[in-house]
């Protein structure tokens, strides 16, 4: 019976320590470059400040629109402006009225 005798190599020593350098090269690589890394931060930034504008002009909207919306309720419906909405929408006149035409106003002004 004989023992074997191995050389030991001294790639083995290096394994450990460039293994956990590229463990730490790929954790830093995507602190800066990954989707939350510190240079994506700038454009998150920049579309929250989108977002933002985006927001408060939908809620100006909504207002407006909850506006209008109020008026359509019965007891704050006025007789002469559903008369004057229905006359614009279904284009109608009595015989004694004077009808404008604002955009023939407009195109008359403009030559």
């Amino acid at each position: 019976m004989t023992t074997r005798q191995r050389k030991h190599s001294k790639l083995r020593w290096l394994i450990l320590p460039l293994g956990s350098l590229a463990v730490m090269g790929y954790f830093a690589y995507h602190s800066f470059n990954g989707d939350y890394g510190i240079w994506s931060r700038e454009r998150m930034e920049r579309e929250a400040i989108t977002l933002e504008k985006e927001l408060a002009r939908l809620k100006g909207e909504r207002q407006a629109l909850a506006a209008r919306a109020q008026l359509l309720r019965p007891e704050s419906l006025d007789p002469d402006m559903i008369d004057e909405r229905a006359r614009d929408k279904l284009n109608l006149a009595l015989s004694d009225e004077l009808v404008i035409s604002v955009a023939a106003v407009q195109q008359t002004l403009q030559h």
